[in-house]
């Protein structure tokens, strides 16, 4: 059963779009002859509701340190997975390389099985093989992102015990972190982290 993770009029940050909201409504979502409900969602005027695990609070943004993130919390952790839905544009795609013949992949980034990236048709019929290696890696990036955050951390915990590339490594880490997560705008920039190497 569910609990309420938020309440309304709460300032909460709101992971899949990258910004700052107020939950406007708590909408449990309830099955016969049950007293709790089943799920708990959250209308924060973007347009969907969200699940508990894609807001964060305010506190998680806590000044103590400028690379603490809303996934702190292992119940904040994104999940993301691949699924293999049927092409309905062509009845086979792609060749003996590809895992499965006439499907092609789709993220799941939402519990439901509903959110999540998929491509047009005609793209993935361009180059198929591009667009599996991109499926595989949108959903590993919750998983990257808080290794990144572990490396970023432990540089911030005892930065003389890195060496100097593994130093430029900790601080791509936090620059990648800090422009994910929108901490600190003014450094915050996307051309520093595909530049610095």
């Amino acid at each position: 059963m569910a609990k309420a993770a938020f309440h309304k009029s709460q300032r909460v940050f709101v992971k899949p779009v990258g910004t700052w909201a107020l939950v406007e409504q708590v909408i449990p979502h309830w099955v016969k002859d049950v007293d709790e409900p089943l799920r708990i969602t959250y209308e924060c005027g973007l347009g969907r509701t969200f699940q508990a695990h894609e807001l964060a609070p305010e506190e998680s943004f806590s000044s103590e340190s400028h690379l603490h993130r809303p996934d702190e919390d292992e119940s904040l952790l994104e999940h993301w997975y691949i699924v293999r839905r049927k092409a309905k544009w062509r009845a086979r795609i792609g060749g003996p390389e590809l895992s499965e013949v006439g499907t092609y992949p789709v993220v799941v980034t939402d519990e439901d099985d509903q959110g999540g990236w998929r491509v047009a048709g005609g793209e993935y019929d361009r180059d198929p093989l591009r667009v599996e290696h991109q499926a595989r890696m949108i959903a590993c990036t919750p998983d990257l992102l808080q290794t990144a955050r572990q490396i970023a951390d432990l540089h911030d915990d005892s930065p003389d015990q890195f060496s100097g590339e593994l130093k430029l490594v900790a601080q791509r880490c936090a620059s990648i972190l800090r422009f994910v997560y929108q901490l600190d705008e003014s450094e915050a920039d996307p051309s520093e982290i595909v530049a610095a190497e």
